[in-house]
């Protein structure tokens, strides 16, 4: 097996990834690289107010040197901070309570015409909001209730969001909450369409999805193309749905279960071509993120194997974001981000993140 490409390492710096490597034995084979150097972000963004928690980039079709990130502020105070590429906050929303993760989707039809979304959670009111891009104008009536059915108490405390749209074009959102319940229920999907006053309005299609108990769900990410959604069980691993609601609620895979220190935070996915590409999750507690083939294993699409362990400067790093979507000079082969201690988040070129290992 091999780990890493230098050709010689220090005695004891050898039995530390002597011991990565048994620990890992069971759940991987072939190469897998651990990339030593913290990599160093080109830019952090200006400070929120409170905590930073998610990102979600938005690429400009008109130019995406003038793309931007979206970054929530987790309080109770909290709200959303748009940052341009160089990390300087662009525009602030302010008076969110406790928005958690955010994810953005293109193209929805709003009065006839085609509307680029930002979607939050807001915890404490059980809602998403939702804001029109680039300028982030509301167009939520205030805010979409989520599992209104459900009584039980920190069940309808909202934590992660991911937007899918699938191939006949249904925009749908799906929504995670902050303890439970563990009965194969745990994601809500909603389908997000115009209410006929170009306003959108959400429909509960189907939930869905294990949930361990442990400790919670935060993370949650979709791969429209290959249609899965990913979401981490702190603790446990990642789980593996279908992201259609018409292709049933069997979990396809539960991966990355060991090596982590503490726990498995933000999933974000890099496409290198149709199909493939990878997945890249966030090993909070290490300050490091996992990277898994995004197509899996030949014959055996299911079967994520880790490929690299990389260490960013971001420290207890929950979301992050990624984009192969060249943005401009700066990151000519896509731009990941990653939230990190401090009240900010850091922006990555790709070409650092993959190294001399990954496309």
């Amino acid at each position: 097996m091999v780990l890493s490409n230098k050709t010689a390492f220090g005695v004891l710096a050898g039995f530390v990834l002597l011991a990565s490597c048994q620990q890992n034995k069971a759940q991987h084979s072939g190469p897998v690289s651990k990339q030593d150097a913290v990599i160093q972000p080109i830019f952090v963004t200006d400070t929120v107010r409170h905590d930073t928690d998610d990102p979600a980039i938005w690429i400009n079709p008109a130019d995406p040197s003038k793309s931007l990130v979206i970054g929530t502020d987790k309080d109770q105070d909290g709200g959303l901070y748009v940052f341009d590429l160089k990390g300087k906050i662009v525009k602030e929303i302010h008076n969110l309570k406790r928005p958690n993760n955010v994810d953005v989707a293109y193209g929805l039809m709003l009065n006839g015409k085609p509307t680029d979304i930002a979607v939050t959670t807001e915890r404490f009111t059980h809602k998403l909001r939702i804001f029109a891009l680039p300028d982030m104008k509301p167009i939520d009536n205030g805010g979409l209730a989520m599992f209104t059915g459900d009584t039980t108490d920190g069940f309808r405390d909202l934590m992660g969001i991911a937007l899918y749209k699938s191939p006949k074009g249904i925009l749908y959102a799906m929504v995670g909450r902050k303890s439970g319940p563990t009965d194969g229920s745990y994601i809500g999907q909603y389908r997000l369409n115009d209410d006929g006053a170009g306003q959108v309005r959400a429909t509960l299609v189907r939930k869905f999805g294990a949930y361990s108990g442990k400790k919670e769900i935060e993370s949650i990410a979709v791969d429209n193309e290959l249609g899965y959604v990913y979401y981490s069980d702190e603790g446990v691993g990642v789980r593996k749905y279908y992201a259609d609601p018409d292709k049933g609620n069997q979990e396809l895979a539960l991966f990355a279960k060991t090596g982590f220190s503490e726990d498995h935070e933000g999933i974000s996915i890099y496409k290198t071509g149709p199909g493939t590409g990878y997945i890249l999750v966030s090993d909070q507690g290490a300050n490091q993120f996992h990277i898994f083939r995004r197509e899996g294993e030949a014959g055996h699409p299911n079967d994520h194997k880790l490929l690299k362990v990389v260490r960013v400067a971001a420290q207890i790093s929950d979301g992050s974001d990624v984009t192969s979507t060249p943005l401009g000079n700066q990151f000519p082969h896509g731009l990941f981000v990653a939230m990190s201690e401090g009240k900010t988040f850091h922006f990555y070129r790709w070409e650092d993140i993959a190294g001399n290992d990954l496309k």
